[in-house]
């Protein structure tokens, strides 16, 4: 039975990632512990500190399919932790005791962290590869209408014309900083634990930190330079990343419900039938994909602060916060995942309606060119005074409903300095779109090259 959104049997797929909710199952993660015991023992093994026939032995049965999972339920709730109860059962395949050397100096969250930072990485990889192809998307997008006119928007209201490219590219350049910040967060974050009680060490008279580096290198994990067990920045930062691609994610989904409204009408989500329908107004075509982007991301954002409380940690080995990561880091990944799915699904099949996007532009009949043309008309009469000016003319051609070039071309201050032609050139959002191509080219040609599998899994 299910009980969350994230396992729901009706919405699971819809709210996450199949594969980012496998990365933190139970299977999962109770294999990462084995992987760690498995890595451990034949490190131990390799330096002498543990016999190598006990090495041997518990490599050969740290396996999943050898684990009892009533047997491993039952003990957790009896312990408080799991890592115990999986050595215990390690220990019981081995024979002739040998699974004794078993977890031999490591100290349950050792383990634990390791596992999650294995985790972590798994799940990192699966962000990185949705940022690639977010990238890719509004990569073409910005390339395919790097010159189709828009009308940009202020506090709702319209502006000044841009281009859809440019908006695009806008974008795009925070998804490149992501992708930036993914990179430069791993070196930090992908680094494993083996500290023992308090972190020292203590438990082993000999091969201590030649242990813990060969235990790191077999998980392919960075050696901390000092135990972190009560130091947590490192989880935060994870989740501190993730809330921020949220928001980028949640700016996507608020531009496209905002452009699907009905009197905007310029871009839709991707068309299949029934999608987006209401049970009573058959006419509606209603944002789906952006209404659970909204959601999750809310979420994350509340979940990745949970992980800054995490951090207030006391002394060596903590008395609690350490859970919270148990209870938001899973949610984080699972619901950033579900987000990113609904992004990559929005993006790939945008439908861009560029005839729409000039009629809107259109609409104010001219009056969306007014900084234009105060701009053109300031080298004859001043800047300041043209845009009192051309202020007052636009309020007569609200009130009169008549096209903002036609007033202009009547003034009689306006027409000693400039012709009807170079009016029409001033009112002509095409020669107003500034350095949007510009721009568009540069972020096009700063984009990050995908990273090939075996990168995005380091």
């Amino acid at each position: 039975m299910s009980a969350t959104i994230i396992d729901s049997k009706i919405f699971g797929d819809m709210f996450s990632d199949a594969t980012m909710r496998q990365v933190w199952s139970d299977e999962n993660r109770t294999a990462k512990y084995l992987d760690i015991e498995r890595a451990l023992a034949k490190v131990q093994g390799s330096l002498g500190i543990i016999p190598k026939e006990a090495a041997e032995e518990i490599v050969k049965n740290c396996e999943p399919s050898q684990i009892d999972w009533a047997k491993l339920k039952a003990k957790t709730e009896q312990i408080g932790y799991p890592i115990i109860a999986v050595v215990n059962q390690i220990n019981a395949h081995c024979k002739d005791g040998l699974g004794e050397y078993c977890h031999w100096g490591a100290t349950t969250q050792d383990i634990t962290d390791t596992a999650a930072v294995l985790q972590i990485r798994e799940g990192l990889a699966l962000v990185e590869a949705d940022l690639a192809d977010i990238s890719a998307s509004l990569a073409k997008l910005a390339r395919d209408h790097r010159d189709t006119p828009i009308i940009g928007r202020s506090n709702l209201q319209q502006a000044t014309p841009i281009t859809f490219g440019y908006k695009m590219a806008s974008i795009l350049a925070g998804i490149e900083r992501h992708r930036e910040r993914l990179t430069q967060l791993k070196p930090r974050v992908l680094v494993g634990e083996f500290g023992g009680a308090s972190g020292t060490l203590s438990s082993l008279e000999k091969g201590a930190m030649e242990t813990q580096a060969g235990l790191m290198k077999e998980l392919g994990l960075g050696q901390p330079l000092i135990s972190w067990h009560t130091v947590r920045d490192n989880f935060a930062e994870v989740g501190a990343f993730l809330g921020i691609v949220g928001g980028s994610l949640g700016k996507i989904a608020m531009d496209v419900k905002l452009l699907m409204q009905t009197e905007v009408a310029e871009v839709f989500e991707p068309f299949a039938p029934g999608r987006g329908s209401s049970s009573t107004m058959p006419q509606k075509r209603n944002p789906i994909s952006c209404l659970y982007i909204h959601a999750n991301i809310s979420v994350v954002r509340q979940l990745a602060a949970s992980l800054m409380d995490a951090m207030v940690a006391d002394h060596e080995r903590s008395t609690g916060p350490w859970e919270i990561e148990w209870v938001a880091m899973p949610e984080i990944f699972c619901l950033i995942s579900g987000a990113l799915k609904q992004t990559k699904f929005i993006l790939a099949g945008l439908e861009v309606d560029a005839a729409q996007m000039r009629r809107n532009i259109d609409m104010t009949h001219g009056l969306v060119m007014s900084e234009a043309v105060m701009m053109g008309l300031g080298p004859y009469i001043g800047r300041e005074y043209a845009h009192d000016l051309v202020y007052d003319i636009c309020r007569d051609a609200l009130k009169q409903k008549r096209p903002l070039i036609e007033l202009l071309a009547e003034h009689p201050e306006i027409k000693k300095h400039v012709t009807r032609e170079q009016l029409a050139s001033f009112c002509d959002p095409m020669n107003n779109l500034g350095q949007a191509g510009v721009m568009v080219d540069r972020v096009l040609a700063s984009i990050k090259a995908p990273a090939s599998p075996l990168m995005r899994m380091s």
